[in-house]
């Protein structure tokens, strides 16, 4: 359910759309820009004719009948031509190319996941209950990125958010600068996942730079967080996704503090990033740690739950970014 007001000329979507579910995982619609005002144009058939359309200032000239070429026309032509010849030069000669699409020469801040799960431990250390929301799949859309963290801003009950993973869309150094520096912003310590597309390209140097390594864990109060890598599809054997080597120190090290456990990936089992061979092996592992609450992903774009191996453990998929929304 949806409550809507207009306010300032943005319009606010309040609530959630989904009752909780027994995880306490809740989907959440945060505020949404207008739609710009389009503006109809007009074909007239005489010169200056006002437009058709209501409150439309935009008027077109119409342009008599074509007569024919001319030598003046062809001369008045060539003229332009040249000249727009020159102008492009011009431009091309003051252009610095001061970026290529596999530099892995970060600007900014870097190892940004080891310091903010610092900032969540010791945030949270003692607690039995704490809030957290998801987001994912932010890729190329940066306007939708903004309003979210504007929206989570304006919230003061989250103790941190995790990112599913797709920041980037095509791997590139500029797209992890920019999401990170958007999500700097945010009032609260966030971590971010590996997704397939920050694979592409250089991104698998430009995250471990940027984020740090492709698997990780962290304490937040009394549960403890499994983050994986399962984007198996972009590593074609160069290495084991997922990492059961990982999963079994994190099961030995498993932390005294920790009564709890939620398994976080970009891709969940029986999508063609996983290695689908090793699905329900992957589930027989993950349900050896203490209390399994349940298991978050993005790469779907679509807001889903699902019990993939009726075994009482649910998948949370969270929407892409576009779609407005984030798990809490």
């Amino acid at each position: 359910r949806c409550s809507q007001s207009n306010t300032g000329g943005r319009v606010q979507l309040d609530a959630s759309i989904d009752s909780p579910r027994p995880s306490g995982i809740t989907r959440m619609m945060f505020s949404v820009r207008p739609p710009p005002v389009m503006c109809a144009i007009a074909w007239t058939a005489s010169p200056c004719a006002p437009s058709a359309a209501a409150g439309c200032p935009i008027r077109r000239r119409s342009r008599p009948a074509f007569k024919g070429w001319t030598r003046k026309g062809a001369s008045a032509c060539l003229t332009l031509s040249r000249l727009l010849l020159a102008c492009l030069a011009l431009t091309a000669a003051s252009c610095q190319v001061n970026y290529h699409p596999y530099d892995t020469r970060v600007e900014g801040e870097c190892g940004i996941n080891a310091k903010n799960i610092a900032r969540i431990e010791a945030a949270t250390a003692g607690r039995d209950a704490i809030r957290f929301a998801v987001i994912s799949d932010t890729q190329r859309w940066y306007d939708e990125t903004e309003d979210a963290v504007q929206a989570l801003n304006n919230r003061d009950d989250i103790d941190f958010v995790l990112h599913a993973g797709d920041m980037s869309d095509f791997g590139m150094k500029v797209e992890f600068e920019r999401q990170r520096d958007i999500l700097n912003r945010l009032r609260v310590p966030y971590v971010v996942l590996l997704g397939n597309h920050d694979c592409l390209a250089t991104g698998e140097e430009i995250f471990q730079k940027v984020f740090g390594a492709f698997n990780f864990a962290f304490t937040a109060g009394d549960i403890r967080f499994i983050c994986l890598n399962t984007n198996a599809l972009e590593f074609d054997l160069r290495e084991p996704v997922p990492n059961f080597e990982f999963l079994e120190s994190e099961l030995a090290d498993f932390p005294a503090e920790a009564t709890r456990t939620i398994v976080t990936m970009h891709a969940r089992p029986y999508t063609e990033q996983f290695d689908n061979n090793v699905a329900r092996v992957f589930q027989f592992v993950i349900r050896e740690f203490p209390r399994l609450l349940c298991c978050i992903n993005g790469h779907g774009h679509s807001y889903n739950v699902t019990e993939l191996f009726d075994d009482g453990v649910l998948y949370y998929e969270c929407d892409n970014i576009h779609k407005r929304s984030y798990l809490l």
